[in-house]
């Protein structure tokens, strides 16, 4: 199939689109190499997909109206995965102006560009940050997500709210995948495990918010791609639709993405000592403005459709990315 992605030089993308080249697709990737952080790992990433027979890249971002519109044309996709975003909630407090540009606008162009071109599936990725601080546990996809806590999971929420409007008028069908924590190699610098894997090899502080009272589920990149590639060939029929996550008017869903099962932070840092041979010093922080206490994803919706759930152990998940990481910069001191 021709498959078009936004985001191929960040961290999902660059692991969603090395799968799907080997698969024999062509895919057409799109980015900003924004500076939100290092663009040198997102150089990085785009020139090993470059590397690859049948892939095309373009770099510009979504915002650039006429551009996305000429990529678009040529790439006549099958499938488009929209992963293109302004990520980070603490980031969102200080740059909002980013989130709603990036996510909000960026999306409604995108969706503007493809909605006559045929497409056999949207894939628009979402966050468990739209969950919110809900008190119920593990999140279902039907649950209410009217109270974001930060601009990040407002814009992430909006999209989606975009996303059915698109259904519905134009017969577009659309999955909306809510990502939990997602880790691995390659992953951003901006996360905590880049962050702590960084500081303790350096022999430096990690800061360790709410006293390590967080628990996340956290997801491994190549579950994942593993679960997204299964989605592709099952876009939503509004005809057949039923059960959680479903739309009753729009050929829409919702789809949790997760590990299952939420980890404490103590205990992802531990896993994190095991892996880089060393001690954290840990440094307590209150928890963070737009921060949640718990994540957990209710899978039973992806399990459902694909036969599909998440099967990486934490321990193996930190250790190929710590892996990566000495073998990126080289040197088991961290930069």
């Amino acid at each position: 199939m021709r498959i078009l992605i936004t985001g191929t030089a960040g961290f999902i993308g660059f692991h969603l689109a090395l799968r799907l080249l080997d698969q024999g697709h062509d895919v057409t990737g799109i980015d900003g190499m924004t500076s939100y952080y290092d663009v040198t790992l997102k150089q990085a990433r785009h020139a090993r997909l470059r590397a690859r027979p049948g892939f095309t890249c373009h770099e510009f971002m979504l915002e650039e109206a006429e551009a996305l519109a000429r990529a678009c044309r040529a790439a006549r996709p099958d499938i488009v995965i929209h992963l293109a975003a302004q990520a980070g909630v603490r980031y969102s407090m200080e740059n909002p102006g980013a989130y709603v540009s990036a996510n909000v606008v960026g999306t409604q162009n995108l969706l503007e560009q493809v909605k006559d071109l045929s497409v056999r599936h949207f894939i628009l990725a979402s966050t468990s940050s739209v969950y919110g601080a809900g008190p119920d546990v593990p999140f279902t996809e039907d649950q209410p997500c009217n109270q974001p806590l930060s601009l990040y999971a407002a814009t992430k929420k909006a999209c989606e709210e975009i996303g059915h409007s698109y259904a519905y008028l134009h017969g577009l069908p659309i999955t909306a995948c809510r990502f939990f924590t997602v880790y691995g190699p390659w992953g951003r610098p901006d996360m905590a495990l880049f962050r702590f894997t960084r500081n303790i090899l350096a022999g430096l502080p990690i800061d360790v918010y709410n006293g390590g009272d967080m628990e996340r589920d956290f997801t491994y990149v190549d579950d994942l791609v593993e679960a997204v590639c299964r989605l592709l060939p099952l876009p939503p029929v509004l005809a057949t639709q039923d059960g959680r996550g479903a739309s009753p008017v729009a050929p829409y869903r919702v789809v949790n993405v997760g590990g299952g099962g939420p980890v404490g932070l103590r205990e992802f840092i531990a896993a994190v000592e095991r892996a880089t041979g060393r001690t954290a010093i840990r440094n307590s922080m209150p928890m963070q403005p737009g921060d949640v206490p718990r994540t957990w994803a209710d899978c039973t919706v992806l399990e459902r459709l694909t036969g599909f759930h998440s099967v990486t152990p934490l321990q193996a998940g930190v250790d190929a990315f710590v892996a990566w990481y000495r073998e990126w910069y080289q040197a088991s001191d961290g930069r």
